[in-house]
């Protein structure tokens, strides 16, 4: 098992997961355990295309042109 260290953590936030660990009748350590578990544990609601478009939406779009396609497809030659 791998272990993290918290450096940094805020009084106040300490304060409450010792209490919620206590209420629940975990030590803190498996008190933050179970909260991460459930944290990366939840399903991605969208895609990865979707939350790029997301994340860009603010900044406009381009509206490209589609030729017509006017050639009529080729063989690609791979069996000569």
């Amino acid at each position: 098992m791998a272990s993290i260290t918290i450096r940094n953590l805020d009084e106040q936030l300490k304060s409450q997961l010792r209490i919620e660990a206590a209420m629940h009748g975990h030590s803190m350590e498996e008190e933050v355990r179970i909260i991460l578990r459930k944290a990366l544990n939840q399903p991605q609601k969208v895609g990865l295309g979707s939350r790029i478009r997301d994340r860009f939406a603010d900044a406009g779009g381009v509206e490209l042109e589609v030729p017509a396609r006017s050639d009529k497809p080729r063989d690609p030659g791979f069996g000569a």
